[in-house]
């Protein structure tokens, strides 16, 4: 049954400092950008808030640029803004591509980075990404600042180290060395929720993420430690089977989700194993 909106307020602060004041002495408020998530929940009669702030407007949330050797992302960063972005196809280029597998045109140019962070959904498909470029959350109070590593920032299934009176505010990614490698597994190749979704970095310690497969997306250790140290890539699959832990739901099975991370994985190493070569040097060499 569709929420009545009529019994919804909305606040729309003219800038951050007083949108970080507003959450202090007018909470509990739940921030809102694109709503690609939000208006489904509304719409359903699953979102239990009453009272939003609307952070759409705040130009300080947005921008994507480069500090000292450090990736900046605004929160307010679209899909849209991310396949668009120079600096992010240069520096984290999974990113871009997993931004293009979100959806539908129309989501892209309205979901937001910070967006996707905050809803901490374990299917959602930048998060592997963010989790294997060791990225920051800034988080933002009107009191003070502070960085959450991503790899603790969800401590449970839908679970956030936001307080209440936080925004994320952007998200910090340092150079990432190493070949990147996205791969996502839907019943559509788009505007469906990821049966599961890998992020990979080929480096001398390889680093392997996954989402849709745990309660929160996670990082592999157990497995990217068998490849690192000369495991043969038969033993990192059956390490990889053992450490995620998926279930049974509407969308999948546990055993095929354990099955497609271990084929995901295999064709990580396979592709990863050579630098490609520049298409000039394919047509030189002929």
């Amino acid at each position: 049954m569709a929420t009545p909106l009529s019994r919804l307020s909305l606040l729309e602060p003219r800038s951050l400092s007083e949108a970080l004041r507003l959450l202090r002495d007018e909470g509990p408020l739940v921030p809102l950008a694109g709503c690609t998530d939000l208006y489904v929940g509304l719409h359903f009669g699953t979102v239990p808030e009453r009272r939003f702030l609307d952070l759409h407007g705040l130009p300080a949330l947005r921008g994507i640029r480069l500090r000292g050797d450090t990736l900046e992302i605004g929160a307010l960063a679209t899909y849209t803004d991310l396949i668009r972005s120079p600096l992010v196809r240069q520096r984290l280029a999974i990113l871009a591509e997993a931004s293009r597998w979100v959806g539908s045109p129309q989501i892209q140019n309205r979901g937001t980075l910070g967006g996707n962070i905050a809803n901490a959904s374990p299917a959602g498909d930048t998060l592997p990404v963010l989790a294997v470029a060791e990225a920051t959350v800034v988080l933002r109070s009107a009191a003070s600042e502070r960085r959450v590593p991503f790899g603790v920032f969800y401590p449970g299934y839908r679970q956030t180290a936001l307080r209440p009176d936080e925004l994320i505010v952007a998200i910090e990614i340092p150079h990432v060395e190493g070949r990147q490698w996205f791969r996502k597994v839907g019943t559509r190749a788009a505007q469906a929720i990821s049966k599961v979704v890998m992020a990979a970095v080929r480096a001398p310690h390889p680093r392997i993420a996954l989402g849709s497969v745990a309660p929160t997306v996670v990082r592999v250790p157990r497995t990217e430690a068998v490849l690192a140290g000369g495991g043969t890539l038969a033993e990192a699959q059956v390490v990889l089977m053992d450490e995620i832990h998926p279930i049974d739901d509407l969308r999948s099975t546990a055993a095929y989700r354990r099955r497609v991370s271990a084929n995901l994985l295999a064709q990580f190493w396979s592709e990863t194993a050579r630098p490609r070569r520049r298409r000039s040097d394919s047509v030189r060499n002929g």
